[in-house]
């Protein structure tokens, strides 16, 4: 859904990818720094079972994740400036979305935000989604852009959602809860969507 909005915003993307390109550093790196903030976003998330409160560590994890988000766009528009594009950044940029997903939704379930379970549930549903595109990818299948629910829309649904001020107790029925439960459905829903969009092509 929001591959529109990316291109929509593809010149100040490009003005960006120039301006950060103009410091010399690689797109590879800034896909680094990208994981690290997402790094950073689970540890937040999971310090509210560490004396941070828990709405504290929802809104300082979702505003690292938004920053981390942005540098996942920077990296692109980057190689794409330098004419750098290569296997080895679209394979690590991918991988390292998926650690991103898997650091972010345990860091959840460490914080007692949301139930372990709805985030074994949210976070198995989001590695499947992105299952389904690679695999059908090598089929020759391209989805890109197909189903209600990318990793880009999946993660601003965590990061926004969480700001809410809604605490509930325990803190499992905080907003975080309906937040891993919403990203939950939206990814089942993907899901089918690329697995019936698969079947009509092959």
């Amino acid at each position: 859904m929001l591959n529109k909005l990316r291109d929509s915003l593809q010149p100040t993307m490009e003005k960006l990818g120039s301006g950060f390109a103009s410091t010399g550093l690689s797109a590879n790196f800034w896909t680094g720094v990208g994981l690290a903030l997402a790094l950073a976003a689970g540890a937040a998330y999971a310090s509210a079972s560490f004396g941070a409160g828990a709405y504290v560590a929802a809104v300082i994890g979702g505003v690292l994740l938004l920053v981390s988000g942005f540098f996942d766009m920077i990296d692109g528009a980057v190689a794409r400036v330098t004419k750098q594009a290569s296997k080895k950044g679209a394979f690590l940029d991918s991988s390292f979305d998926k650690i991103a997903e898997v650091v972010v939704f345990i860091g959840i379930a460490v914080g007692g935000l949301a139930n372990p379970v709805w985030c074994m549930v949210g976070l198995g549903m989001s590695l499947l989604v992105s299952y389904t595109r690679a695999r059908a990818e090598s089929l020759g299948v391209e989805l890109k852009g197909i189903g209600i629910g990318e990793r880009a829309e999946r993660m601003l649904i965590l990061a926004i959602i969480g700001f809410i001020p809604f605490d509930g107790t325990p803190a499992n029925d905080g907003a975080l809860e309906w937040a891993v439960i919403i990203v939950s459905i939206v990814a089942g829903i993907t899901l089918v969507q690329r697995i019936v969009a698969t079947a009509k092509k092959l």
